[in-house]
């Protein structure tokens, strides 16, 4: 082990102190679904955007206000409709007749962490209104164009696409977001723990800030500086290169990929690997730790063909195919 690397290792030791307090905080409240908030503690040490998939009463909602809670920081619920207007999210100009000018209101999206409860149940007009916040931090109104305050994340929920009054997020926007996680059901022994602490009318739900935004963002830092190999570079490329040309890697996928993944997979597939590398407190990445993200990075990335679908082929199977068939370094 190299120099760097030993110094990188203490670095990720000192900075991720946090990390275990942290998730025995939320734990307190949301019992099971350990992957979801290891999924939400990814995205904030990357920057990244979270969406999270599930039928309604998984706790999605509560994990992410839990996460705040326990972040001493700005929050901001965001309950979409169909009704709701882009000006909700973002502000907008109102006019003063008093003396004829026009004045910002700023909207609710200027916080640090917004929930995005069901942004599925809001039509795209809307939905695309988050797309220059998410992206370049900042956002337009009228002429003038806000920056929007550091750290800031979206924790998106949405229900199944298949269910009423739901509609499709547009491909720009999901694909802004770092990490779709598929939230499932609890465990039998999970669900016996969430009915002794929640069958009751009044739940304990209270949560103790641990951590601040600088923390946060000095965590960013030192995740930033983990070493990633060249052989586990080229791996990172292969795979992404896979998902838009499968048949050059020997990979049996004709005609079932529309789409493959952007640029922009290959960069949340690298960051999200570090993330991985500094919870498990190393300094360097793996590539175990790029396959056990590879599928909440890639899985919203890739369109699939008619065939795929009238085959019952997804964009998860898919990805899984792709990481058994690809050489791991």
């Amino acid at each position: 082990m190299s120099v760097l690397t030993q110094q990188t290792n203490s670095q990720v030791q000192e900075a991720r102190q946090w990390v275990e307090p942290l998730i025995n905080e939320v734990s307190k409240v949301v019992i099971g679904q350990k992957k979801l908030v290891h999924r939400l503690v990814t995205g904030l040490l990357c920057n990244g955007h979270v969406l999270l998939e599930g039928v309604p009463g998984l706790a999605k909602t509560l994990t992410v206000r839990t996460l705040a809670s326990a972040i001493r920081t700005g929050f901001q619920r965001l309950q979409f409709t169909p009704d709701l207007l882009p000006a909700d999210l973002t502000g907008t100009l109102i006019y003063n007749p008093r003396d004829g000018e026009f004045t910002t209101r700023l909207g609710p999206i200027f916080s640090n962490l917004i929930l995005a409860d069901e942004i599925n149940r809001a039509p795209a007009k809307v939905q695309s209104a988050l797309l220059e916040a998410m992206q370049e931090r900042q956002v337009t109104i009228g002429d003038t164009t806000h920056p929007l305050p550091d750290p800031f994340l979206v924790l998106a929920t949405q229900n199944p696409i298949e269910q009423e009054g739901t509609y499709q997020l547009p491909e720009a926007q999901l694909d802004r977001f770092m990490l779709k996680v598929h939230v499932d059901y609890p465990t039998r022994e999970e669900e016996r723990g969430i009915l002794d602490a929640m069958a009751t009318s009044s739940p304990q739900l209270n949560v103790e800030a641990i951590i601040s935004p600088e923390e946060i963002i000095h965590a960013r830092s030192v995740v930033n500086s983990i070493y990633v190999d060249d052989r586990v570079k080229d791996y990172i490329v292969n795979i992404v290169w896979a998902t838009r040309d499968p048949g050059s890697y020997k990979l049996k996928l004709d005609g079932l990929i529309r789409y493959g993944a952007s640029p922009r997979a290959t960069i949340y597939l690298t960051l999200a690997a570090k993330a991985q590398a500094f919870i498990a407190g190393r300094g360097y990445v793996t590539p175990q730790d790029v396959k056990s993200i590879g599928l909440d990075v890639l899985r919203h990335r890739i369109g699939v063909t008619y065939e795929a679908e009238a085959e019952s082929v997804t964009s998860e199977m898919i990805v899984e195919k792709i990481f058994a068939g690809l050489p791991v370094p």
